[in-house]
């Protein structure tokens, strides 16, 4: 792996990403194995004025063994401290920027029960909602970028040894992130030719989308009330822009949670708690999943749906194209951050109170009654093929062809 390339990495994600401001305390959650990253980030944090760099390190193979020979109701007992560690440096002066580095292996859970694993996750999503409230309303600045483990590595690339897995992966995260060259101006032009599409998708002013493709899928998604698009960059309550997603294709939008209708195909499989769910199906009436199944995995999506009352409605829609960067590299990614990037998608659950006007400073019941979904969960699961048609309705009852066969038509 060249370091030079891994400090830009740093570089990019510190100054592009989070865009760190001077005075500002910047959280990083990174697994220890990327501690070498978390380096040049810090020093990348530091030249540009941050005020602290706190480092919260996780331990993915001890996570399994605390998750395998610890008690449920012990997983499940979250202290307020976790919580508090985030939210004593976000309410300071200046607030906090948060940068997540993920890239565990895909299938660390696999075989352990399912019901344990979940409650565990959920009772942390719990304790920490206040946290997160910060994050999906943005009004902090916040950034996910991956690294690559041996275990992820060998997942995407099963047929080289595993140091050459982990440095394919590498070069691919690199390729697929823009990171040669000036990686940080790279993303800054980035930002300003995505949000060309961004603006003329929003001045059509659609109230409904429809997907359908030759594998079944034939699904209305009616959009929130005064929806907007978002896409690339987003800005926190002091204006400061921020790319929350490192790599990021897509352009996307709230639907509204009782106006989707039909039937829908998973293209891609899809990691939820530390479990593979392939082959899905979602069938959908007035907002809410009546029918499903899985290949495999079902019972891992039984229970994602039955999280609580907003898990079987969506929360997201986005739209992303087959000549996306990522999905021409034909590798299946067994993570969202990159497969979300790869293909069209719906996520089951929470959506982004930024979504809709104004509503960053909108209550709960607010956002509700403009048809944004809630729930403790906000999952992405990949439904875009190449043969995709979208077509729109717009509010005066035009109707506009979006995507031909995967691809955007302006």
């Amino acid at each position: 792996m060249n370091d030079k390339l891994l400090k830009q990495y740093g570089e990019m994600a510190v100054r592009a990403g989070v865009n760190i401001q001077p005075g500002q305390t910047l959280i990083i959650n990174a697994p220890i194995t990327a501690s070498d990253l978390v380096h040049h980030c810090a020093n990348a944090a530091y030249d540009a004025g941050a005020k602290e760099v706190v480092v919260h390190y996780s331990d993915e193979k001890l996570s399994r063994i605390k998750m395998e020979r610890t008690s449920q109701e012990t997983l499940c007992d979250i202290k307020p401290w976790i919580q508090a560690s985030y939210l004593d440096y976000i309410k300071s002066e200046g607030r906090a920027a948060i940068l997540s580095i993920t890239g565990g292996d895909p299938e660390i859970y696999k075989d352990i029960d399912v019901k344990k694993v979940n409650a565990a996750s959920l009772a942390k999503m719990n304790a920490l909602s206040e946290y997160r409230d910060y994050t999906m309303a943005s009004r902090i600045q916040w950034c996910v970028i991956a690294v690559p483990s041996e275990g992820w590595a060998k997942k995407v690339f099963p047929e080289l040894s595993a140091e050459e897995a982990v440095e394919q992966l590498w070069q691919t995260i690199f390729k697929v992130s823009h990171v040669e060259g000036d990686a940080v101006q790279n993303w800054k032009i980035y930002a300003k030719q995505r949000a060309v599409r961004r603006d003329k998708i929003n001045a059509m002013k659609l109230k409904e989308l429809h997907f359908t493709s030759s594998n079944g899928t034939d699904l209305h998604v009616g959009l929130a009330d005064d929806r907007v698009w978002g896409g690339v960059s987003e800005y926190n309550e002091q204006g400061v822009e921020f790319i929350p997603n490192m790599p990021t294709e897509e352009l996307f939008t709230a639907p509204h949670k009782d106006r989707v209708n039909g039937v829908v195909y998973g293209t891609k499989p899809y990691v939820y708690n530390g479990s593979l769910i392939e082959d899905f199906v979602l069938k959908f009436k007035d907002g809410k999943v009546v029918d499903f199944d899985a290949k495999s995995g079902k019972e891992l999506l039984a229970e994602l749906l039955n999280t609580d009352e907003g898990s079987s409605r969506i929360g997201e829609v986005a739209l992303v194209p087959a000549s996306s960067p990522i999905n021409k590299e034909n590798v299946l990614f067994y993570e969202t951050l990159f497969d979300e990037n790869a293909a069209c998608h719906i996520a089951l659950g929470q959506g982004y109170p930024g979504t809709v006007e104004g509503g960053e400073k909108m209550t709960t019941n607010q956002l509700l009654e403009k048809g944004v979904n809630d729930s403790v969960v906000h999952e992405d699961v990949m439904v875009g093929s190449a043969d995709m048609k979208v077509t729109g309705i717009c509010e005066n009852g035009e109707t506009v062809l979006i995507f031909e066969n995967g691809e955007w038509v302006f």
